[in-house]
C-alpha cells in the first residue's frame, strides 16, 4: 500500500472516532433525531416496500427484458417528435401516481433502455407531482387556487424540464444514444406485442389498486373502489398467473402453492395484508426464478434494481429522518426555524420553501396536512405552491438514486432545475394570490 494511501485510511479512520467520540450523546434534540430516523426507516418500510416498491421493481425488470430497444428509443428516445415522446412520458407517470421513491425503478428501466434524458426526467418528474388526487386533495383541503395552480406548474414543469435536461446535455445524449443503438443491435425480448402489453397493464394494475387509499372518506366511488381493492388486486394477480403460466412457462402447481399460502394468510391474518401480498410477491420471485429462459431474466434484472436502489433509499430516508424528522415530527433542524422561514413571499421564502421540500421525504399526499399546518403558522402562499411543486417530486433519497442512475451532473442539473422553477412559480403566483 502506498504512503498516500495509508494517510487516507489513517484520516478516514481518525474522523470516524473523533466523530464517535464526540457524538452529542445526552442531548435530548440529537436522541430524538437518532430515533426519528429511526422511525421513518420504520413507516417507510411498512408502508412503501412491500405494496411500492417490489411490484415497481418487478414493472422496471420487465422493462428490461421484454422491451424492445427501439420501441422504447421510437416513443421516447432523442429523435422521437417531441410531442409524442413528452405526451408519453407524462400521462405514463402521472398515471401510475407514485411517490418520489416508487418511480425510481421505473425512471431506470425506461432509461437504461434507450429513453432520452428528456422524456426520462418529464416521466421521473411527473409520475409523484401529477398525481390526480393529490392535485384534488390539495384543492379540497388548501382551496382551488393552490389546486389549480399545482396542476398547471406540475404539469408545465414536466415538459420544460425534460427539454432543458435534453437541451443542456444534447451532446453527452448523443454519446449515449450511439451507445445504446450498438449495444441493442439485437433486440430483447420477442413476446408479441399484445402479451407485452396485458402483462404489464396486469402489473400496474396491481401497483396501483395495492396503495388505494380512502382518504378518509365513507361514501363514493373513490371510497367504493377502496373497499374493493383487494378483491381488484386479487384478481388482477390471477389474471397475471394465467399468464405467466401460458406464455412464459411458469409452472402452475408453484403458482398455486403461492396462491393457497395468501388466501390462508388473508383468512388467519386479514387486518395485516402485507403478509399476504408479501407472501405472493415472494412465491413470484420463486417461480420466476426456477423457470428457464425469459421469466429467470425478469427476476434477475429485478433484483438487479433492488441492489442498485434499496441500499440508496434506506440511507437517504435515515439522514433525512434525522435531519427533518417524520411529518408532525421534530428532527435536527427545528420545525419552527421552517415556519419562521417560509413567511410572507419573499425570495429566500420560495427558495427556502423549494430547497426544504426537496431534501424532505414526502410519503404520497402527506405534504397536504403538512402544507395545512405551515399555513396556519403563517406560511406564505407562494412558499406553499414552491414547496407543492418540489417535494413531492425530489427527496433526499431519490436524489442519491438518480445520481446512481444518471451521474453526478445530470442529477444537480435536474435537482437545480427543480428548485429554480419551483422558487419562480411561488414568487410568481405569491405576488397575485
Amino acid at each position: 500500500m502506498s504512503f498516500s494511501s495509508q494517510w487516507k485510511s489513517l484520516t478516514v479512520i481518525t474522523a470516524v472516532f473523533l466523530g464517535a467520540l464526540f457524538l452529542p450523546v445526552g442531548l435530548p434534540r440529537f436522541e430524538t433525531s437518532v430515533m426519528e430516523s429511526i422511525y421513518l426507516v420504520h413507516d417507510y418500510a411498512r408502508e412503501h416496500v412491500v405494496f411500492c416498491l417490489l411490484p415497481a421493481f418487478l414493472i422496471a425488470g420487465g422493462i428490461s427484458v421484454f422491451i424492445r430497444g427501439e420501441a422504447v428509443m421510437r416513443y421516447l428516445g432523442a429523435g422521437a417528435r417531441k410531442v409524442v415522446s413528452y405526451a408519453v412520458a407524462s400521462v405514463s407517470g402521472s398515471i401510475l401516481a407514485v411517490c418520489s421513491c416508487t418511480v425510481l425503478p421505473l425512471f431506470a428501466g425506461i432509461y437504461k433502455r434507450g429513453a432520452g434524458i428528456g422524456p426520462a426526467s418529464a416521466f421521473l418528474y411527473s409520475g409523484p407531482a401529477i398525481n390526480v388526487l393529490a392535485i384534488i386533495l390539495t384543492a379540497r383541503i388548501l382551496g382551488p387556487g393552490l389546486g389549480f395552480a399545482r396542476a398547471v406548474g406540475a404539469v408545465m414543469f414536466s415538459v420544460l424540464i425534460g427539454l432543458l435536461m435534453q437541451w443542456i446535455f444534447r451532446r453527452s445524449e448523443a454519446d449515449r444514444m450511439a451507445n445504446i443503438v450498438e449495444s441493442q443491435a439485437t433486440p430483447a425480448g420477442n413476446e408479441p406485442v399484445h402479451r407485452t402489453v396485458l402483462v404489464f397493464a396486469t402489473l400496474i394494475a396491481i401497483l396501483i389498486f395495492s396503495n388505494w387509499s380512502s382518504q378518509g372518506g365513507s361514501s363514493g366511488l373513490w371510497f367504493a373502489v377502496y373497499r374493493g381493492k383487494w378483491l381488484v388486486t386479487g384478481i388482477a394477480a390471477t389474471v397475471l398467473a394465467a399468464m405467466l403460466v401460458r406464455w412464459h412457462g411458469v409452472s402452475l402447481w408453484k403458482l398455486f402453492t403461492t396462491a393457497a399460502v395468501v388466501i390462508i394468510l388473508a383468512l388467519l391474518v386479514p387486518g395485516t395484508p402485507m403478509l399476504g401480498f408479501g407472501a405472493g410477491l415472494l412465491g413470484l420471485a420463486v417461480a420466476l426464478g426456477t423457470t428457464k429462459g425469459e421469466s429467470s431474466d425478469w427476476l434477475e434484472e429485478s433484483w438487479g434494481y433492488a441492489r442498485q436502489i434499496l441500499p440508496l433509499l434506506f440511507g437517504g430516508i435515515l439522514v433525512a429522518g434525522f435531519l427533518l424528522g417524520r411529518p408532525g415530527s421534530e428532527g435536527l433542524i427545528p420545525s419552527v426555524w421552517v415556519e419562521r422561514a417560509v413567511g410572507g413571499n419573499s425570495l429566500w421564502a420560495n427558495l427556502f420553501a423549494s430547497v426544504a421540500g426537496a431534501f424532505m421525504y414526502f410519503a404520497t399526499l402527506t405534504e397536504v396536512p403538512i402544507l395545512q399546518g405551515l399555513l396556519g403558522a403563517g406560511m406564505g402562499k407562494g412558499p406553499a405552491l414552491a414547496l407543492l411543486l418540489a417535494g413531492p417530486a425530489l427527496s433526499l433519497p431519490n436524489m442519491l438514486v438518480i445520481r446512481s442512475v444518471m451521474g453526478t451532473r445530470k442529477t444537480f442539473t435536474y435537482v437545480l432545475l427543480v428548485v429554480v422553477m419551483a422558487t419562480g412559480s411561488g414568487l410568481l403566483y405569491g405576488a397575485f394570490a
